[in-house]
């Protein structure tokens, strides 16, 4: 299907510079169509133009129904009974997110020369030698950050947040995919940590996952992260880093990073009011903050 000879019920794309750059758009589906759910990474390199190197994800899912209202859903839709509202349609939502050179340093540690990698760390580092595209099998997890991304409520500056952390889980996901295709499937379905096998403990990683979200804006220790999920901070720093990749720190700063990256660009704050937004007690360290993350200073954003 040409999605330009679709008709579009919604869409959403942000392009900042340096970031996550994505598309998601909603098309009425037909019934006469077959459309199988699908996902792919497809990794773009050119050895001499390092600058037009990139890794993009897509994703089709099919099957869901919305309301064509909604910016205000009808009263049927509001009570539930969405079975018998009359402008409930069925949908093809396309997902697209390409991530840059830039934005994927944040994750990859320097390599030692000499050093092996397996692919997703040459991915990460832009050091596989020629362009691929491979299908990712929707799991369970994939699925639940689709539907999350397609079906949340956030407007305005928390929708920018949340939708730049579920993007970071779905890269997490389809990397693991390349690496369960290396090590077998047991790599991905087994935790190194014993505690994780525990629902509960699990959803308590979540929740502190959550709660940093919350408080992009008021700096939040790890001793007050255990206490608001119940969990010692042992459990939480070790769960955290196997179910999300990355540290505790390490995501919230990213994530704070990203947010000050969005506020600067798309809605044209100064340095000063972004700063004050996120909590830093000085222009200074944010700045330094900012220029480690993103490889720019604040006020170079702000030119482009």
């Amino acid at each position: 299907m040409m999605q330009d000879q679709l008709d579009v019920l919604y869409e959403k794309e942000q392009q900042i510079p340096g970031s996550v750059q994505y598309v998601i758009s909603r098309f009425r589906k037909h019934s006469q169509w077959a459309v199988d759910d699908a996902g792919m990474m497809v990794y773009h390199y050119k050895k001499n133009e390092p600058a037009k190197n990139y890794v993009e994800l897509r994703f089709c899912v099919s099957g869901n129904v919305y309301c064509q209202h909604k910016e205000a859903e009808c009263d049927q839709c509001k009570l539930g009974t969405s079975r018998n509202c009359s402008d409930r349609v069925d949908s093809v939502d396309v997902l697209s997110f390409r991530f840059t050179p830039v934005h994927l340093s944040q994750f990859a540690k320097p390599k030692k020369l000499g050093e092996d990698s397996v692919v997703t760390d040459n991915i990460l580092h832009f050091t596989h030698p020629s362009s691929f595209s491979k299908i990712l099998p929707l799991c369970g997890r994939t699925r639940m950050v689709l539907e999350a991304l397609l079906n949340h409520t956030y407007t305005g500056s928390l929708e920018n947040i949340y939708i730049n952390a579920q993007v970071q889980m779905l890269l997490l996901y389809s990397l693991e995919c390349m690496l369960g295709d290396e090590k077998g499937d047991k790599a991905i379905e087994t935790f190194q940590c014993k505690f994780l096998a525990n629902d509960a403990d699990r959803e308590k990683i979540v929740r502190a996952r959550e709660i940093l979200l919350q408080h992009i804006g008021e700096p939040i220790t790890i001793k007050e992260l255990s206490r608001k999920v119940a969990i010692n901070e042992c459990y939480l720093k070790k769960g955290f880093k196997e179910l999300f990749g990355t540290t505790v720190f390490d995501f919230y700063q990213s994530q704070r990073m990203e947010h000050a990256r969005y506020l600067l660009y798309e809605k044209g704050l100064s340095v000063t009011e972004v700063s004050m937004m996120l909590g830093y007690s000085s222009i200074s360290h944010f700045s330094t903050a900012f220029k480690k993350h993103t490889g720019l200073k604040p006020c170079e954003l702000l030119l482009h």
